[in-house]
């Protein structure tokens, strides 16, 4: 795979890197390939907290689990991630996005979309439909 100027990692990459997943060796393998380039945002990290509390609450994960995956998230985030705060350019974009009758985004995906083009990254998803979405506004997209 070519070299990447910037990798902008949504949830659906987040998860699996500290979460055991079906998807996890294709995510660190990605993350390993691009050890200088990943990019998040604020948004992001919320989402990834989100994700994990759900886990959580539906069971597949204890407690101590859930707070050792957030500790775990935190110190990557930290040491190996450049990110980025959400802002009122990236709602703006994102709902232009959304105001377009032929994509079928949700909120949460438009605003990664709108964040990863304002940073001019690649957008790192598993999630296929947000893919298709990404690539039809003309943002490059990568799945691992």
């Amino acid at each position: 795979m070519e070299s990447l100027t910037g990798c902008y990692f949504d949830t659906s990459v987040l998860v699996p890197l500290v979460v055991r997943e079906a998807v996890t060796d294709r995510a660190l393998r990605f993350v390993e390939s691009h050890p200088d380039n990943l990019v998040l945002s604020d948004f992001g990290v919320a989402e990834f907290s989100s994700a994990i509390a759900r886990l959580v609450r539906t069971e597949k994960l204890t407690a101590d689990e859930g707070r050792a995956a957030l500790d775990t998230f935190d110190v990557w985030v930290a040491h190996t991630t450049d990110q980025h705060r959400v802002g009122s350019v990236d709602i703006a974009a994102a709902t232009t996005f959304l105001r377009r009758l032929d994509l079928a985004l949700r909120t949460p995906d438009a605003i990664h979309i709108a964040i990863a083009e304002r940073l001019g990254a690649t957008l790192v998803t598993f999630d296929r439909r947000m893919a298709a979405n990404a690539e039809a506004l003309g943002i490059a997209v990568a799945t691992p």
